[in-house]
């Protein structure tokens, strides 16, 4: 996943996910709601508002000094939704590749225990 734009509220990202088996997929969210070290969401929507709309989220909940929890859902709302089902799937496949990918970076950087 690669992910380039302003970290402010009222933002565009330029997003670019590529799930396993798929050519990859680019779009433009807008930021709902940015706080450091604890949240971002954003919502998309592909082609026309309404049509297919997603809310992604991605939060930082500290348990302990040395714990946290991080939790990704995305929520996606829309006409086109029940035909892209299957597209659904190879995102949810995508970001879970990602957070495995940020759980050994932050292992690496100390940030984590293995």
């Amino acid at each position: 996943m690669e992910i380039s734009g302003d970290q402010i509220e009222g933002a565009q990202l330029d997003v670019f996910i590529k799930p396993p088996n798929s050519n990859g997929m680019r779009f433009k969210p807008k930021i709902m709601s940015y706080k450091p070290k604890e949240e971002l969401r954003w919502v998309g929507a592909l082609w026309i508002p309404k049509l297919f709309d997603g809310e992604h989220s991605l939060i930082i909940e500290k348990i302990d000094e040395n714990k946290v929890l991080f939790i990704q859902k995305e929520e996606f709302k829309g006409l086109l939704v029940p035909l892209v089902s299957g597209m659904l799937k190879d995102t949810e496949s995508g970001f879970e590749a990602m957070n495995r990918a940020l759980k050994r970076e932050a292992e690496d950087e100390g940030i984590l225990e293995r």
